[in-house]
């Protein structure tokens, strides 16, 4: 699949990380968040896909708003993975500490669904990243402290590496940038199959 000629880049994503990840990685591109409601199921046998069907409804929301048709809308969506239980960004504080308890010590998956859709061909590609993580037993007192300080605010799972929430996790399989918010290896893998390289885009 080759680049469309004067194709630019689009992160359909208000998240100030994956911006942040994106730019780090030497991508030039523009932001325009998709109004989509991030709505999943309670418990799930295949949050892989629950993750691209988010990720691909982001997407194809941007795409389908874009006049000029040859543009690459980038969409994602990351969820934490507790057994079957699927879990997204908490509610407000009390829900983030509820969170956190249950994910105490455990093994769980942080999984983000990835899309490109090309504006008017609506061409695209979906896929998604798993990383595992072994997290320590939390006691009460620091999960208060955590959230207190704003570290769970907009993470799914109630927490993020980047906001102290790598204190937490023993043992991390995967990638990294993934529990940041966008799987870095895989949207550089993506966009390299559309044409795009860092340094190209805008």
């Amino acid at each position: 699949m080759k680049l469309s000629e004067g194709a630019k880049l689009i992160l359909a994503s208000a998240s100030p990380r994956r911006r942040e990840l994106m730019t780090a990685a030497g991508y030039r591109f523009e932001v325009r968040p998709a109004d989509v409601a991030e709505e999943l199921p309670e418990e799930c046998d295949e949050p892989e896909r629950e993750t691209e069907r988010l990720a691909e409804a982001k997407a194809l929301a941007v795409a389908e708003k874009t006049k000029e048709a040859g543009r690459w809308v980038l969409g994602a969506d990351t969820i934490v993975v507790l057994g079957r239980r699927l879990i997204g960004k908490p509610r407000d504080d009390e829900d983030a500490a509820a969170i956190l308890r249950s994910l105490s010590g455990s093994n769980h998956a942080v999984i983000t669904g990835v899309a490109l859709i090309e504006s008017g061909s609506l061409r695209r590609l979906v896929r998604s990243a798993v990383t595992r993580i072994k997290m320590r037993v939390i006691p009460e007192e620091e999960i208060r402290r955590y959230i207190a300080a704003g570290g769970s605010r907009g993470k799914a799972g109630a927490y993020g590496l980047q906001e102290g929430g790598d204190r937490y996790v023993e043992r991390l399989g995967g990638s990294a940038s993934n529990v940041v918010g966008l799987p870095m290896e895989l949207v550089s893998e993506m966009l390299e199959e559309v044409g795009f390289r860092a340094g190209q885009g805008k």
